[in-house]
Parts: structure tokens; C-alpha cells; sequence
């Protein structure tokens, strides 16, 4: 086979979100370990986003490796239609158990995006097989992202976000505004924020199928993070309203807000969750789409419209399967919750208590929660070149528009999270 060439420059890889007349060759990484990544140049960077918030466990864990390649000697893919097998039986009876109490029944796939999809279909087919095929449309929130296929890009904010190139491709849906009452917020201080969201609800709710929500912190689409008693706000609404609730825990799930759940701050179990991201510690694309049995036994009938009709090729893969079995018991047996307060606790002193920052022109808001901090600056062009200067300082930092943050692995020492939190602030001094 003809030999191609290695060089960057040359590789025919797309890359994502890239300007094509004015992007450069990519670094090329040859390998990680722990929170940091090496490069071909022999450069060893610092990663404070872990691979888009995934990589949880860092890179090369044994313990995750070693999963991945115990499995392959057995069972590296069956198909899940008619089939099953005992890490997809094991997997789903573990979600079950860790997540908040009623969700019940698991449904896989191949990632976030594709998860959400599947949450929405199953929303739009529970709420035909109810009588009502008028709620087929979805409830939204402004500053929220839920991924990039066509299902997800019409939920995601149609203003700030970054889909607006497909406006006119896409279906439309509706939006609520995104609430404003910070994490720590009194529970009165949430009442404006669930009032714009009733009055969606009572001049739409007889066609919208289900609420999707990043609970706490909307993630790419700005960082926004919100309070838990809003949660229950939604709760109790989408119950009045007969409209499901859906969680979009792709970002959130895995301790990332310093519970497992996010949806666990408020005590709240949604209709309909989805994982994925840290699901495998990021070693193999997996999603998870969980429902309550109300959802699932909707399904329960004799008619060709109650079979569920999606059905991911890799869904369920046994390697996705087995590696994301051992992430969850590294997770418990290392203390990974402990470990995510540590990281907390570095963060709200570095960034919050840091006045000079907070009062810097640039800066609009300063915000932490759990294992993820961003400093919010007035404009994208405040951050024009913040990518290029973090990696001569050892870092690995890409920042979303105008925001500037770290969402790092749980492996990150008290003093390499100084380190990020170093950089970040270092770039508006």
C-alpha cells in the first residue's frame, strides 16, 4: 500500500470549527499521560479542558487500558438487535443504580448528539402513543448547545449559538429564556426565571413534547451557571404542564458540577437523562439514553408504532461497554467526588478571591462550579491569542467565543490546577 505523508500540512483530515484558508497545520500528539499530552515537537502540554471535558481519568490509565484490551480477546462488536451481552447487561444495570432513583431503563448509542436524539425521539413517540401527536415539537433554552446533528443543532440557541448557517434547514422549536439566578441562589431568587419559562409553557405546551435542559451549567454555549432550585422549578412545571423533562447530562454527568449528577444537587430525576463524555472516561465514543417507566411502558404495546424505532450500529459496543464499567469503579474507588472538591477548592481561591482579576476591564464575570471554571471576558476578541500563549506556558487552553475556561481531568494535582489557573489569569495582566 502506498505510503502517505505524515506531515500536517499534507493530512487530509477535516478538522473541526477550522477556517480553512487561515488555519494551520495542527500539533501533532503522540501520546499522553495522566492530565498532560505530548507532542511531536517533544513539547508536553498541560490539558485544562481534557479532550473537550471527556478524559476524565487522564490520559493512558492503566486500569482503563487494560479493560479495553481484556475485552478485545473476547468480544470487540456485536450488533444489540435481537443480541445482547453481559457489558451492555452489567453497564445498564450500573447506570440504573447510580443515577437518580427511577430512571430505570437504558438505551445506547454512539455519542452525546446521538443520545440526545434518541431522548427527543422518544419523547415525540411517548406523547403519540398518548393520544396527543400534536406535542411533537421541543422546549429550549437560550445559551443552550446540544450538539451538532440536525435534531440537536435546532435546540441549541438559535441567536449566540453557532448553528445560525442552518437556520433555515432546520425544524423549528421553542425557546424559554436561560435562567439568570446563580448556582447559589435563595430559592425566591428563581422565581422571575421560572416565571418566563410558565409563560412559554401556557401558550405552547399543547405542542411541545418535552423540556431539554443542561441542568446547572450550560456548557459550550457560554458557560452559564445556574441554581438548583430552578431544577425543581422545571420539575414541577413540566408536570402541570404534561410535557417531559429532559436532561442533557453529556457535560454535566460524571462529578463534573461536584455531584455525580447534576441532577442530584436538587434531588430530581428527570423523565428522560442523557450520558456520554465521561461515560468511558473518554477512551471510546458511548452515550446512554435513560428513562423512567412511565416513558418506557408507553411503549409497552401490540401496534407496529410501539417499537422505538432508532437503532445505532455501535450501540451498546462491548469494548465502549467494559471500558466505561471500569471508569465508574475507578471513579468510586479513588475517591473521585473527594477528588473534585480538592480541585473545586483551588479554583474559588485562585479565580474569586482573585480581586484583580475580577476587576480587570476585560472581564465580565468570573464563575466556578464544581471541577469547571470559566472567566467570562466582554468580548471574543479579548481572548485573540489566549490559545497560542497558554502552550508557551505549558498549557493547553481553547476558549469558547468570549469565554475563557478549564473543565480538567479529575487527576489534575492541587498544584497543576494552579498551574492552569496560573495562565488563565496571566493573560489579563
Amino acid at each position: 500500500m502506498r505510503e502517505l505523508p505524515l506531515s500536517t500540512a499534507a493530512s487530509p483530515v477535516w478538522h473541526p470549527y477550522a477556517h480553512l484558508k487561515t488555519q494551520r497545520p495542527a500539533p501533532r500528539v503522540i501520546g499522553g499521560e495522566g492530565p498532560r499530552f505530548t507532542l511531536e515537537s517533544g513539547e508536553t502540554l498541560l490539558d485544562a479542558t481534557c479532550s473537550w471535558w471527556c478524559m476524565i481519568h487522564g490520559y493512558r490509565h492503566p486500569r482503563l487500558v487494560r479493560a479495553i484490551q481484556r475485552q478485545a480477546d473476547t468480544l470487540c462488536h456485536v450488533m444489540l438487535g435481537g443480541l445482547t451481552h453481559e457489558p451492555a447487561d452489567r453497564l445498564a444495570r450500573e447506570l440504573v443504580h447510580i443515577t437518580p432513583p427511577g430512571l430505570s431503563h437504558v438505551f445506547f448509542s454512539d455519542s452525546g448528539s446521538v443520545g440526545m436524539e434518541v431522548a427527543m425521539k422518544m419523547a415525540v413517540q411517548y406523547q403519540r402513543l398518548r393520544g396527543k401527536p400534536g406535542k411533537h415539537r421541543m422546549l429550549s433554552l437560550m445559551k443552550a448547545y446540544h450538539g451538532d446533528t440536525a435534531g440537536c443543532m435546532a435546540v441549541c440557541d438559535p441567536e449566540e449559538g453557532m448553528h445560525s448557517l442552518f437556520a433555515g434547514y432546520l425544524p423549528r422549536h421553542h425557546f424559554a429564556p436561560a435562567p439568570t439566578a446563580p448556582f447559589d441562589a435563595e430559592p425566591d431568587a428563581v422565581e422571575q426565571d421560572l416565571a418566563a419559562l410558565r409563560g412559554v409553557l401556557e401558550r405552547h405546551h399543547h405542542e411541545i413534547a418535552a423540556l431539554l435542559m443542561e441542568p446547572l451549567l450550560q456548557a459550550a454555549g457560554g458557560l452559564n451557571m445556574t441554581s438548583p432550585h430552578y431544577l425543581a422549578g422545571a420539575r414541577a412545571l413540566c408536570d402541570e404542564f404534561e410535557v417531559l423533562l429532559v436532561f442533557d447530562e453529556v457535560a454535566t454527568g460524571f462529578g463534573r458540577t461536584g455531584r455525580m449528577f447534576a441532577a442530584d444537587h436538587a434531588e430530581v430525576t428527570p423523565d428522560i437523562m442523557v450520558l456520554s463524555k465521561g461515560l468511558t472516561g473518554g477512551y471510546l465514543g458511548h452515550a446512554a439514553t435513560l428513562a423512567t417507566d412511565r416513558v418506557h411502558d408507553a411503549f409497552v404495546g401490540d401496534s407496529p408504532e410501539h417499537a422505538f424505532m432508532h437503532g445505532p450500529t455501535f450501540m451498546g459496543n462491548p469494548l465502549a461497554c467494559a471500558v466505561a464499567l471500569e471508569s465508574l469503579a475507578v471513579f468510586e474507588e479513588e475517591d473521585y467526588l473527594g477528588r473534585i472538591a480538592d480541585l473545586n477548592g483551588v479554583l474559588r481561591h485562585e479565580l474569586l478571591d482573585d480581586e484583580r482579576l475580577i476587576a480587570h476591564p476585560a472581564v465580565a464575570d468570573v464563575r466556578v462550579l464544581g471541577a469547571t471554571a470559566v472567566i467570562e471576558a466582554h468580548r471574543a476578541e479579548d481572548l485573540t491569542g489566549v490559545a497560542d500563549w497558554a502552550r508557551g506556558q505549558g498549557v493547553w487552553l481553547r476558549p469558547i467565543g468570549r469565554w475563557l475556561y478549564t473543565m480538567p481531568a479529575y487527576v489534575t494535582s492541587a498544584q497543576e490546577m494552579r498551574q492552569i489557573t496560573e495562565v488563565m489569569k496571566g493573560w489579563f495582566r
